[in-house]
């Protein structure tokens, strides 16, 4: 397990088929119709809807990087009907047929992101294998129960509980007591997506002006390094790097998480264990695990634990705690594992709002989308389709779900929200060490829970 590789691209983008050699930046100043600023998920799945429903259209996209280069080609690869605030939390707020109609939608993206890379020709690697959510002890058990009663009572279907030995034919993880397998969801090579994203949206005629950072926006224009770009419309979607710009410091804040994959596993490996669905895994601890099958027959996981980003760190920055809690979640899952290399680790950011639930709005020629807490993959490019629906003006059953004009509270200021995020995460690592070695539910994971989401 030594010689673990650290690099600031990660497994992602360094795998994702093509040289990232940045596109030219912004000549100078230019006027379009419609200005995105960001180059990820959000923003390239924002025009492509644009250029697919208006075909003559004027977009630009202004990256500071390259396409994908951020959290768009730093996550776990999940695809999943799922946001960071659950379910209930979301019926609390807004009402069960509000967060019945999220669901819905989410699951309906999840569908559509494959027929995009099908039509659009992008090998994404692209599987809906759905999700196992695996409990490993009487108490993770009895809490996927209970969530699955409380998804049941909400009138969201489609899950279903496994017993011990139908969730072990599936993938065969030490100590499984059951699972809670969802259809709706699929696994992707995250910076393939974005890529081919890139390079669709640029062959239906959106310029993309890489090695270009934005400095500043308001209604009509975006003042870069290298030029200003007047619009229309002005969408920010820039996610971890939101604080970037002045004025908007306190609306995400940026926290650092860290991936890991291993060495290719050879098939032995996996007529062991399974994993011939390729499914999603996570677990049910407070500390949770996601991970994924590769096309190439390795384990790509991440927990979720994350670091208050103070503004010094890159992505180029691995903590040293992360690659051994990594290595040994992968071995406490598959003893089999224990011995094997974790390839490369690496880092990114994503932005969590202050009240833990994304947004997507357009007011006063500003339009936005973000906030998804590391659960941006399917969110980003419901939120893309959105965004491209509101500034064409057209109504949907998109135009009126919950997050639709959600206005963020913000963030303390940074040297408060810096120390309560880092208490959050403390807490939950610390419900996680008490719950593994009691065997009994933390109250403190109920304390943060209500504290992120409100939950009661």
């Amino acid at each position: 397990m030594n010689g673990d590789r650290r690099h600031p691209l990660g497994f992602w983008l360094e795998t994702c088929g093509e040289e990232l050699v940045p596109r030219p930046p912004l000549p100078g100043d230019l006027a379009v119709d419609v200005a995105i600023v960001g180059g990820g998920f959000t923003g390239l799945w924002t025009a492509y809807h644009l250029a697919k429903a208006e075909p003559g259209l004027r977009v630009a996209i202004v990256e500071r990087r390259v396409a994908g280069f951020g959290a768009s080609g730093r996550n776990g690869g999940w695809a999943s009907a799922e946001l960071t605030v659950p379910t209930p939390a979301l019926a609390a707020r807004f009402g069960r047929d509000a967060a019945r109609a999220m669901q819905a939608a989410l699951r309906e993206t999840v569908l559509e992101i494959g027929r995009v890379c099908e039509a659009e020709g992008i090998d994404a690697h692209y599987v809906r294998g759905g999700s196992l959510k695996v409990a490993t002890s009487s108490l993770e058990a009895d809490r996927l129960r209970a969530e699955l009663e409380a998804a049941a009572a909400l009138g969201v279907d489609g899950r279903r509980w496994l017993e011990a030995e139908e969730a072990a034919a599936r993938i065969g993880v030490r100590g499984l007591r059951g699972a809670v397998f969802t259809p709706d969801c699929a696994t992707v090579h995250p910076a393939r997506l974005a890529r081919g994203l890139a390079r669709v949206v640029e062959g239906l005629g959106v310029r993309i002006f890489e090695g270009t950072t934005a400095r500043g926006l308001r209604p009509g224009r975006v003042r870069t390094d290298r030029g200003t770009v007047r619009a229309d419309v002005v969408v920010r979607a820039l996610e971890g790097e939101t604080g970037s710009l002045r004025g908007h410091e306190r609306l995400l804040l940026a926290l650092h998480i860290h991936m890991g994959v291993t060495e290719p596993l050879p098939p032995s490996f996996f007529e062991r264990v399974g994993w011939g669905g390729r499914e999603a895994l996570s677990d049910a601890r407070p500390v949770f695990v996601y991970a994924q099958r590769t096309r190439d027959d390795r384990i790509a996981l991440g927990l979720a634990r994350g670091h208050p980003h103070p503004g010094w760190l890159t992505p180029h920055y691995v903590v040293p705690s992360a690659a051994r809690a990594l290595r040994a979640t992968l071995a406490r899952l598959f003893p089999e594992a224990a011995g094997v290399r974790i390839e490369r680790l690496w880092s990114g950011y994503v932005g969590a709002p202050r009240d833990g639930l994304p947004s997507v709005g357009l007011r006063g020629g500003i339009a936005w989308a973000g906030g998804y807490f590391g659960d941006g993959v399917t969110a980003s490019a419901l939120a893309g389709r959105t965004l491209a629906e509101l500034i064409l003006g057209r109504s949907s059953e998109r135009t009126e779900l919950p997050w639709v004009g959600h206005r963020w509270r913000p963030w303390e200021p940074t040297p408060l929200a810096l120390t309560g995020a880092g208490a959050v995460f403390a807490a939950m690592r610390w419900a996680d060490a008490v719950e593994r070695r009691t065997g009994r539910p933390s109250r403190l994971l109920g304390s943060v829970e209500r504290l992120l989401f409100g939950l009661g």
